[in-house]
Parts: structure tokens; sequence; C-alpha cells
């Protein structure tokens, strides 16, 4: 009995530690004193956003650029270089990134997982910054592309231990609109959607031996 009630006191000391050396429980202290500062707010940024449509404007264009463009590109083992499959599938990005310029994205950097992690962490950054410079050599303004993030080997798409090419990538993904653009700060988000649907229509051409409803004259 009296193991068990040492060992529920240590378990209570341990969840009431601060990693700080101190061992004050939170409701012993005043109010605000522990804050979750990883999500504060985002549920009334979530709020607004979904009010104001911004949130599900930005979901369906982080649809369509993955389903329309090949979000990812691969790079040779340890290596940032942009080869020639990897510059065919930027190019298209940066055509449909370009039809957008009030849609901001984000790089991701990977590795497999040979090799430690710092290095890898380095190397999923340096190949997310080389897919960014591509993309801003084809016109897109750096200022879309926001602050690059590496996730290093953290996470494959074939758990392996061992060189895997498919690993060894860069993902592009729609994060948001620019602050400060008009048609954005309007609220008019749909004006976007629509200004690419009739943008995207092909003019018909020898359609002159036609009469008024469509038959051949």
């Amino acid at each position: 009995m009296i193991k068990k009630i040492a060992a529920l006191a240590l378990l209570f000391v341990t969840a009431c530690s601060d990693g700080d050396g101190s061992f004050a429980p939170s409701f012993f202290r005043e109010a605000g004193a522990v804050i979750d500062t990883d999500s504060f707010g985002e549920a009334v940024n979530n709020n607004i956003g979904i009010h104001n449509g911004e949130r599900s404007y930005v979901l369906s264009l982080a649809t369509r650029f993955s389903e329309e463009v090949n979000s990812t590109i691969n790079f040779e083992f340890d290596s940032a270089k942009i080869d020639g499959q990897a510059r065919t599938v930027l190019n298209e990005q940066a055509n449909w990134i370009r039809q957008f310029p009030e849609v901001r994205f984000r790089v991701y950097g990977h590795t497999d997982s040979v090799g430690s992690a710092g290095y890898n962490q380095s190397l999923g950054l340096r190949r997310a910054r080389a897919a960014v410079n591509y993309l801003v050599s084809q016109g897109v303004e750096r200022s879309r592309l926001e602050a690059v993030v590496s996730l290093g080997k953290t996470q494959p798409l074939i758990v392996t231990q061992g060189r895997e090419r498919k690993n060894r990538r860069t993902v592009t993904e729609v994060t948001g609109f620019v602050s400060r653009h008009p048609t954005v700060l309007d609220g008019k988000y749909g004006q976007i959607i629509y200004r690419d649907y009739v943008g995207s229509g092909v003019p018909v051409t020898g359609l002159s031996g036609l009469t008024s409803d469509g038959d051949e004259g």
C-alpha cells in the first residue's frame, strides 16, 4: 500500500513539473500563468476565415493545385540539384502559380532516412530553397513563397532505412492569400476563382459556315 501511495505521489509531482525545476501545480498560480502558445488564438482565426469565405477558397485552390499540377519533385542522393525532370514539374507549378497573384505557397523539403537527423534537416532545407529559387527564376514573386520549412526525414512516403528516391523530395502547397491585396481586402475571394474560370475559356474558330441556329448553311 505504501509503495502504491509513493508511486502516485511521484506521478503527481512529475505531471506538475514545468521542466524548470519548479513543481507548483498550475491551480496554485494566478490565472493566465499557463498558456497554450502553440494554438492560442487559432480558433478565432479559423472562425473569421470561415465566415469571410477565405478558408473555403483556400481549400478549393489547394485542392485544384494538387489535382492539376504535380506538387512534388525528387532529388538524387545527398543532392539539392534541380535536374531536368524536376525543372519540368517546377515549370508547371510556376505556370499555375502565376495565374493566382493573390495566393501564397510554401515548399517543404524532405530526405530519406540515410544520415543524421541534423544533416537531413539541413539537406531538406537546401532542397526546398533550391525549388523556391527556381520558381522565382520562372517569374513567381519571392514574397509569395513563404519561409521554407524543412521536415528532413521525419515524414517519409516509403518507410525504409535505406536510400529511397521517392522520399528525397520537396512538396509545394497552397497556404493562403497575400495580405493587403486589393481583391482580398474586399473579401471578394470568389472573383479570384471566377477570373480564372473565364480566362480558361478557349475561343472557338472556324464557325463562319454556321447559321445562327448552329446548323451548317
